[in-house]
């Protein structure tokens, strides 16, 4: 079967890849250009950047499954003027400019990777987002990924190619980046943090889990025009995740019990209520769709792709 990438330079992309090659699938991997050195076996197609005028025509020929990991990804500090019109032109137009091209190529499935931000930023506690019943986003990145989802969907009855929509929570994996990189190295270097006494709960996916499931939709009879919500089924709270991240570096955490009222309130005084919204608020995902109707399971638990993510972050560190 052969399966074309997008974004195969990318944090997913680039595990999904030597996934799919060890999976006994043919790989032609697409990406804006070329400053990496390419396996023997791999096909490369320069596209330049995404966008409704994209030409997708050589790089869909004689794909069966296209999986759609390229995207203008959400920023803490985004600069563009109209953030929304970006997300769109990239997410929304450039989604569907491809997935036309490979549904008119005889492309059978499309599989595309969204975003938890479709359902929301944040449940009550004990409340998981599902995959139904949810309210249109107001954040561009997730309006755009949540406008993707529907163009899709609706591409799918006028076509004979199948889509796949995967919606995970924040992804964590060796060669992570942002805020969970920063907590990493605050963690590694013995930082006394204010966190010792928050008692949310949020779902994360194991890069390893993502790729494994996505692997796992590559010919699936059952996933045909659903959406799945992906996690590793075992929810922490923040004071929880970073004593297991401390853990993965053999060292033990040091979190002050500050009460969250008190944190919440000073953040929203400098103007940073989104990250303590992240911090102490609970986002929960319910993944028993795809565990039930796939009989998918988790490959590896956090605590494992923790400790795979400190070990890589330690030996570079001391390369």
């Amino acid at each position: 079967m052969n399966v074309m990438i997008t974004g195969a330079t990318g944090f997913v992309g680039r595990n999904l890849i030597e996934r799919s090659l060890s999976g006994g699938y043919r790989v032609r991997m697409c990406s804006r250009k070329q400053d990496f050195d390419i396996p023997y076996d791999i096909e490369l197609y320069l596209t330049g950047d995404i966008s409704n005028n994209t030409e997708w025509y050589e790089a869909v020929q004689g794909v069966d499954v296209v999986i759609h990991t390229a995207a203008r990804v959400h920023v803490m500090a985004d600069s563009a003027v109209d953030p929304l019109t970006e997300f769109r032109s990239v997410n929304v137009a450039g989604t569907l400019n491809l997935a036309q091209q490979a549904a008119e190529a005889g492309v059978k499935r499309f599989i595309f990777i969204s975003s938890i931000k479709v359902n929301g930023e944040e449940t009550l506690l004990g409340s998981p987002f599902k995959e139904e019943g949810f309210l249109i986003p107001t954040d561009p990145y997730g309006l755009s990924k949540y406008e993707a989802e529907k163009c899709l969907l609706n591409l799918a009855k006028k076509t004979d190619m199948e889509v796949v929509i995967i919606r995970p929570p924040l992804v964590y994996g060796p060669g992570v980046k942002a805020n969970f990189a920063s907590m990493m190295k605050w963690i590694n270097k013995g930082v006394p943090l204010p966190f010792g006494s928050i008692h949310n709960q949020r779902s994360f996916v194991a890069l390893d889990n993502l790729v494994s499931f996505i692997i796992h939709c590559i010919d699936h009879p059952q996933v045909a025009n659903e959406i799945f919500l992906i996690s590793d089924g075992e929810d922490v709270s923040t004071t929880e995740l970073l004593r297991k991240v401390a853990k993965a570096f053999g060292k033990k955490a040091l979190l002050i019990p500050i009460p969250v009222w008190l944190m919440t309130s000073a953040a929203k005084l400098v103007g940073k209520s989104d990250v303590a919204n992240r911090l102490f608020g609970s986002l929960q995902v319910d993944s028993s769709k795809a565990r039930e109707l796939l009989g998918w399971k988790p490959v590896i638990t956090m605590d494992e792709q923790l400790k795979k993510i400190a070990d890589e972050y330690l030996n570079e560190k001391n390369a």
